[in-house]
């Protein structure tokens, strides 16, 4: 636009010709000094009762004229006049067809997080698959055997999938720690951070302890750790970016196909569980064939693993879930 050009809502100039409001001596408070409805508004209540110097300081922008002045009869005078202070409410078409509401300090949390996460690590994705008819069949049996009460945990594809990354993470040491920047802190246990989605926001609590675990007592406490979350009962210690050596973000359930999970820093990296979907095979014999594969995406922080080491992490992954050997 050219130099002192000035940018007017639809709104705002339908409002200044209704009322006669001479545009030229309206402050806009909107980004880059734009006229927004409210403007026009101001200029209405104050009655246009300008001095001279007034109207053409106006004219230069970046100043708002009070609704009344200090002069004669509310007039207002060139010292009246104040430095436009656009707010988070001055978005193109506010007013039109959109409100700004305030964040929750929830999800001010979890913002902050996730824009330090990015901006503090050097994060990229790895993707995947892992052959997952073991896993199905894993499931299908352990949710028979719930069923007829020989086991006391209702075992889910997610369980599954955490008690392998569990195995894998006590072979590669480097992935189950925390990067510091100049230094590593390598857990000599794994502490299992889950992603719960609940009605105030993302939260991350987690498992200590977890390579000590069954396959019944980690579902089982996946499953405390996540109902505390939504019931607002967890225990905050557990939800500190601190408390967990690697984290579990599983969204296989809605479908995701392929997604790129961000890093709970200082935390090295985070497993992303994608859905099932078929995939062709090679069967053996000449024969081919579709069967179910479960997507793996492994975000890592690359000032703590290289590419090499953190694929072999997540082909052991697939590997781990590909020979689940579990009896229920």
């Amino acid at each position: 636009a050219a130099s002192g050009e000035k940018f007017i809502s639809p709104r705002a100039r339908n409002l200044a010709e209704k009322e006669l409001v001479n545009l030229d001596v309206v402050a806009g408070t909107g980004p880059q000094g734009r006229i927004i409805e409210r403007d026009v508004q101001a200029a209405i209540a104050a009655g246009n009762k300008l001095t001279g110097k007034a109207k053409a300081m106006l004219a230069e922008g970046g100043l708002q004229a009070p609704a009344q002045g200090s002069g004669l009869a509310g007039t207002v005078k060139a010292g009246d006049l104040k430095v436009a202070q656009p707010n988070h409410t001055d978005i193109p078409g506010e007013g039109e067809d959109f409100k700004v509401v305030k964040m929750s300090n929830m999800r001010k949390l979890i913002a902050n997080a996730m824009y330090n996460s990015l901006q503090n690590s050097a994060q990229l994705t790895h993707h995947l698959g892992a052959d997952a008819r073991r896993l199905q069949a894993l499931r299908k049996k352990a949710k028979k055997a719930y069923e007829e009460g020989r086991i006391k945990a209702n075992v889910t594809i997610n369980d599954l999938v955490c008690f392998a990354v569990v195995k894998a993470l006590q072979k590669f040491p480097n992935v189950n720690s925390h990067c510091l920047g100049d230094a590593m802190r390598l857990f000599e246990k794994v502490h299992l951070g889950l992603a719960v989605d609940t009605e105030r926001g993302l939260m991350v609590p987690a498992v200590k302890n977890a390579d000590d675990l069954s396959i019944i007592g980690l579902s089982n406490q996946l499953k405390k750790v996540a109902e505390d979350c939504k019931k607002g009962c967890i225990n905050p210690d557990l939800l500190s970016s601190q408390a967990a050596s690697f984290t579990v973000s599983n969204l296989g359930n809605y479908g995701v196909e392929v997604f790129t999970p961000i890093i709970n820093v200082p935390q090295s990296a985070i497993l992303g569980v994608n859905t099932i979907v078929p995939r062709p095979k090679d069967l053996g014999g000449g024969v081919y064939g579709f069967v179910p594969y479960i997507g793996l995406s492994l975000t890592y922080d690359h000032r703590a693993l290289d590419g090499g080491e953190a694929t072999r992490f997540l082909k052991q992954i697939a590997i781990e879930i590909e020979n689940l050997d579990i009896e229920f």
